[in-house]
């Protein structure tokens, strides 16, 4: 189910009600900032350049930025990624900017809030000028929440890139992508006409059939049965890949990571290994 706009914001900060400083530094750096069209994300599951998973505080996905806001108790522990976590949508950090805002001087006392206002107001200049730096590049893509789960803006530009972070609600819209006319679609695979390509929607976590996991650097693709059964052999395949997952409220997401291959060579009697070949597809000749 989609949800508005204005609910993605209410949620989005209920999301972090319990925690008095973040919530704090996160809506007055969103209500200073002013600007609807930049996008942002609090709880945000991401991947670091040194493949370690955690939930960044407040994350701008257009900006390639994000932020950690350091409490008197705060460490990375609270962002310990649990089972329930590997289900969640999760973003490349790699070339990222972090920064961080504390809320405690070094002798772990709380700053006035004098101090911690006047640095928000410095990293609110920082954001403001480092959009400047995006638009005069041509990489600034402005936030259009009704459109952002649609195919349309994509079938537009005419690919679709995983640097984007490509989502969508449903197969349907997925396939649109790649030539789908009719309703709804519900299995894990759909061959694209007149090609030998399908694209994919794995669940790339352990549930009832499956044992199927993602690597570290999103590269590699391995399905194991999940009481470890033999498999068939395999065979070559192509597969443009949505990963089934979960966004920060619960809804279902699929998400672009690529165009994978079967890998013969590393797949054995008792798994399919699948590697990434491509990470931008350019969606007209699928048309």
């Amino acid at each position: 189910m989609k949800i508005s706009k204005g609910d993605y914001i209410l949620r989005s900060f209920s999301k972090i009600k319990h925690k008095k400083w973040e919530l704090y530094v996160i809506t007055r750096i969103i209500h200073l900032l002013n600007d609807p069209e930049i996008e942002y994300v609090c709880q945000q599951l991401v991947k670091t350049p040194e493949n370690k998973r955690y939930l960044t505080d407040l994350f701008f996905p257009t900006l390639e930025l994000y932020y950690e806001i350091d409490e008197g108790q705060h460490s990375l522990d609270q962002h310990i990624i649990s089972d329930v976590h590997r289900q969640r949508e999760i973003v490349d950090a790699t070339g990222f900017i972090e920064k961080r805002i504390r809320v405690f001087d070094e002798n772990k006392n709380d700053r006035s809030l004098n101090e911690i206002n006047i640095e928000i107001d410095e990293e609110i200049d920082f954001i403001k000028k480092r959009k400047k730096q995006f638009i005069l590049k041509n990489n600034f893509i402005p936030w259009n929440y009704e459109t952002k789960f649609s195919p349309e803006p994509h079938l537009k530009r005419g690919y679709i890139d995983v640097k984007d972070n490509v989502v969508f609600l449903n197969h349907r819209d997925t396939l649109r992508c790649f030539g789908y006319k009719k309703g709804h679609h519900q299995p894990a695979t759909w061959t694209i006409k007149g090609t030998k390509k399908h694209v994919w929607f794995p669940k790339l976590y352990k549930n009832k059939d499956w044992n199927n996991s993602l690597s570290d650097d999103f590269k590699t693709i391995e399905m194991k049965r999940t009481d470890n059964s033999i498999l068939p052999k395999v065979g070559h395949t192509e597969a443009i890949v949505f990963a089934h997952y979960k966004n920060l409220f619960g809804q279902i997401v699929y998400k672009f990571l690529g165009e994978f291959h079967t890998s013969i060579k590393e797949s054995t009697n008792y798994k399919w290994v699948y590697i990434r070949k491509q990470t931008k597809i350019y969606l007209n000749e699928y048309q």
